[in-house]
C-alpha cells in the first residue's frame, strides 16, 4: 500500500455518506476508509467468484482495482457472474466488468483491464503494482500460477475453489503461511478432476465465497481481524456447515523455500 497517501486523502462529504456504516465500525472510522480508497486489489478472474468479490470490493471503497480475464460472457455464465446480464453475451468478461463497476462507482473508482489469460510469463508484471491478489480462477492450472506467483513477489492472495453445492477458501502470507502448493502439492491431472462444466454448480455458491474473499482482501488493507493464514474453511451448503481444518506448512515446498531464501538474502 502506498503509505504517502495516508495523511493527505481526506473524505468528501459524498464518500462519508457513501461510507457512513464503515465509519461506525472499530477498526475502520475514516482512517480505515482513507485506507482502503489508497488499497489495490488484483482479481485473476471475472467470473462467478470474481463477480461477487470485485462487486463488494468496488462498494466498500477500495480504490484501484484490476481484473484480469481473457474470456468473453456465455449464456451458460449468467447463473452465477453476476457481473455481466443478457446483453454481454460475446464481449470481452473485463469490458463487461468494467460497465458494472463503473455505475457503482462511477467517480473515485480506478479501474486497470488486462483481457487476456494470465500466464507465468506476464504474472509479475501485472501483479507487481497490487497490495492483495483474489484468485478467482476456475482451474487449476491457473490456481498453481497464481500461487507460484504471488509467492515469488510476495503478494498475499486468497484462493477459493467452488464446485457442486460446496467451496473452500484460505489466505495465503509468503513467508508467514503455509501457500496453495503446500496443502495441495500440484496440479492434478485432468482425467482425475471434474470440473463444473462436468459436475455442476448452485450458483449463489460463487457468491457467497466470492464475498468471502473480498472480505479477506478488506481485512489485510485495514490490517484488522485474522486472516484465513494457515486455515482451510469449507462450506457443505446443503448441510449449511461450515468446517475449518489447520494447515500446516510443508517443508519441502521449493516455491516457499525460494522465497525464504531470497528474503535472506535481502537482508545480507
Amino acid at each position: 500500500m502506498d503509505k504517502g497517501l495516508g495523511a493527505s486523502l481526506t473524505l468528501s462529504d459524498a464518500q462519508r455518506s457513501i461510507y457512513k456504516r464503515h465509519l461506525l465500525l472499530d477498526g475502520v472510522g475514516e482512517e480505515g476508509q482513507a485506507a482502503l480508497l489508497r488499497g489495490r486489489v488484483l482479481v485473476v478472474g471475472a467470473g462467478g467468484l470474481g463477480s461477487a468479490a470485485l462487486l463488494y470490493l468496488a462498494a466498500c471503497g477500495v480504490g484501484e482495482l484490476g481484473i484480469v480475464d481473457g474470456d468473453r460472457v456465455e449464456l451458460s455464465n449468467l447463473q452465477r457472474q453476476i457481473l455481466h446480464g443478457r446483453g454481454d453475451v460475446g464481449r470481452e468478461k473485463t469490458a463487461s466488468a468494467r460497465e458494472s463497476l463503473l455505475r457503482l462507482r462511477p467517480d473515485d473508482l480506478r479501474l486497470h483491464l488486462y483481457p487476456f489469460r494470465l500466464t507465468a510469463e506476464n504474472a509479475a508484471d501485472v501483479m507487481d503494482r497490487y497490495d492483495f491478489v483474489v484468485e478467482a480462477t476456475d482451474n487449476f492450472e491457473s490456481k498453481f500460477l497464481v500461487n507460484d506467483a504471488c509467492v515469488r513477489l510476495g503478494k498475499p492472495f486468497c484462493h477459493s475453489g467452488i464446485i457442486e453445492t460446496r467451496g473452500q477458501i484460505m489466505t495465503v502470507a509468503p513467508g508467514r503461511s503455509p501457500c496453495y502448493r503446500c496443502v495441495f502439492g500440484d496440479v492434478p491431472p485432468r482425467e482425475d478432476v471434474k470440473d463444473a462444466g462436468e459436475a455442476g454448480i448452485l450458483g449463489s455458491i460463487a457468491g457467497v465465497m466470492g464475498a468471502l474473499q473480498a472480505t479477506e482482501a478488506i481485512k489485510c488493507l485495514l490490517g484488522v481481524g485474522s486472516l484465513l493464514t494457515g486455515r482451510l474453511l469449507t462450506w457443505d451448503a446443503l448441510a449449511m456447515v461450515f468446517r475449518e481444518a489447520p494447515l500446516p506448512r510443508e517443508p519441502s515446498c521449493g516455491v516457499c523455500l525460494s522465497f525464504t531464501r531470497r528474503r535472506e538474502d535481502a537482508k545480507k
